[in-house]
């Protein structure tokens, strides 16, 4: 056992003398030692029960032989670090919780490892950790959260950004809004809709590194506890049969998750996060293929924020496994893949069924003829940009508008609620990349405020930044190259022409390229924001959004 290394020998009595300090017993000690990271803490709702749910996979890890050895995670809730300083080290905080999964796992060579992520930037951060370490792991997740109800309607955290902008405009009142944000979340999990989290967790079940049901069973049903203890037991099968992450996040297994993603409309976090993955996987996943598999598959779900369904009914519509048994007629799944179930997804898939053909579109029928994401390219993005068009207003998938520019995300955001940007507007905001930025904040706020003014099918929104997977509208982030390594979103100016065709996969500048040379030559990149600590070494080694914002190896 990998174990052996810290606990057997005469020459590890006295490493067998620390875990005595600690209460077990040599016949816990003499069992596979399987790492558990819990990510537990009081800030992200996705991870206040986590508790909970570790108690449950130690449970199994318990019954099924083995010995749990419980560590713990940092993580930072995407919401609440909206909009200020905060929102700079959310994912930066990526590469953090990644290195230090490594770290405990190779300071303490456990024989399996259990992964207990929930949110934003701790699951892929957990799942390019077990990848890089390519031991016996499983990842289980909290669950999404319910939707709230106010007056009758679903709503969720989205529905409180949007409010902002419809205060502004005075199409709700200050109180309405006090009452919306005390029922909007109404119980613990990822917040309620295919935002980043639960994009996340449900590609980690189509990736096979995760059980059934781990996407879309509620946190607060006691399914997603049964769940966690068959986890706890199943880690211990994988690592009697020396079945590593690698064998299972095959090139085939992440064509099956693009193909999910697109399927689902996932947030464009994923274009970030997925070839992240894929990179500690040792497998080449260019940006390229997320177009090349939008374009063979359709989108079958029309979840929040883009539309009425939540992942609660998703679950019960029979969630990511159901999806994945619609999306085989279009011979996009591979169904030879390996999973942690210790079967192929063919077997995984074998009897699966959509329990709710509104939910869950057949291929024949579906919400739309392409997946939810895009690539697009062009003079304005020549390494790509990324767009969610399921959740783009049909109006606006072409658009042609005056650039209206920003030099970050701030001044963007007073303007927008200020009334100062007009129907037939394309903001541009800039020197918001993983350099520029640093750390590539999300733009919830000023595209919630969109929708909030009721501009979203008059106005667009480009950054080489990113998006929430709660945002909704022509908004098209990731633009590679950023400004602060001399991209041509970086040359914009006030009221130069913009022309997006979403169906064409084009994002133009319409400046001649005369005056585009006279405007590089007077370009000067900016001081950094940050100069010191962590975001300052960050943006000193990260690379560009397109490579999925990964770091320099050295």
């Amino acid at each position: 056992m990998r174990s052996d290394q810290m606990k057997k020998g005469m020459e590890r009595a006295p490493h067998r003398s620390l875990f005595k300090a600690m209460g077990y017993t040599d016949e816990e000690i003499q069992r596979p030692l399987i790492g558990v990271a819990n990510s537990f803490n009081e800030i992200i709702p996705g991870h206040i029960h986590l508790r909970q749910i570790t108690e449950a996979v130690k449970a199994g890890i318990r019954m099924a032989g083995g010995t749990p050895v419980e560590f713990g995670g940092i993580g930072i809730c995407d919401g609440i670090a909206m909009n200020h300083l905060g929102m700079r080290y959310s994912l930066a905080s990526r590469e953090l919780i990644a290195d230090s999964v490594e770290v405990m796992a190779q300071g303490h060579p456990f024989d399996g490892l259990v992964v207990i992520p929930s949110c934003d930037k701790i699951t892929p951060g957990m799942l390019m950790a077990i990848l890089r370490l390519n031991i016996p792991s499983i990842v289980v997740t909290g669950g999404p959260m319910l939707t709230g109800n106010w007056n009758g309607k679903k709503v969720n955290l989205i529905s409180v950004f949007e409010g902002i902008g419809k205060v502004k405009r005075g199409d709700m009142t200050e109180d309405e809004l006090n009452e919306l944000e005390s029922c909007a979340c109404p119980t613990c999990g990822s917040c309620a809709g295919m935002f980043t989290a639960n994009s996340m967790n449900c590609l980690s079940e189509a990736l096979g590194l995760a059980l059934p049901g781990n996407g879309t069973i509620p946190a607060v049903d006691a399914a997603r506890i049964r769940l966690a203890k068959q986890t706890g037991m199943q880690v211990m099968h994988l690592v009697e049969k020396d079945i590593k992450p690698r064998d299972i996040a095959t090139a085939q297994a992440f064509k099956n998750a693009i193909a999910v993603d697109m399927a689902l409309g996932c947030s464009t976090n994923t274009v970030l996060h997925v070839p992240a993955v894929a990179h500690e996987a040792e497998v080449d996943l260019p940006l390229e293929a997320f177009n090349e598999m939008s374009t063979r598959t359709a989108h079958l779900c029309s979840l929040i924020p883009a539309g009425p369904h939540s992942l609660y009914d998703l679950n019960l519509a029979g969630g990511i496994q159901a999806i994945m048994h619609e999306l085989d007629e279009l011979g996009v799944i591979d169904k030879d893949a390996l999973t942690v179930t210790g079967k192929t997804v063919g077997e995984n898939i074998k009897n699966a069924v959509v329990r709710n053909r509104e939910v869950i579109r057949p291929v024949s029928d579906p919400y739309h003829k392409e997946g939810g994401i895009a690539i697009l390219y062009g003079n304005l993005a020549a390494d790509g940009s990324v767009v969610k068009q399921s959740a783009v207003a049909p109006e606006m998938l072409k658009h042609k508008g005056p650039a209206r520019v920003f030099e970050g995300e701030a001044d963007a955001y007073d303007a927008i609620l200020g009334g100062k940007i007009k129907p037939g507007d394309i903001v541009v905001i800039r020197y918001e990349g993983p350099k520029g930025g640093p750390g590539m904040p999300e733009m919830l706020s000023p595209t919630a405020a969109i929708v909030g003014m009721g501009l979203d099918k008059q106005v667009a929104l480009l950054t080489d930044g990113r998006f929430s997977g709660g945002t909704q509208g022509a908004a098209i982030g990731h633009i590679s190259p950023e400004a602060a390594e001399g991209g041509l979103i970086g040359l914009v100016k006030e009221g130069d022409i913009i022309e997006i065709d979403i169906p064409a996969r084009k994002l133009t500048l319409n400046v001649p390229e005369q005056e585009l040379a006279e405007r590089r030559s007077q370009w000067k990149p900016p001081a950094p924001r940050i100069k010191k600590g962590y975001l300052a070494r960050y943006a000193a080694q990260v690379t560009s959004g397109a490579q999925g914002a990964v770091l320099k190896q050295p």
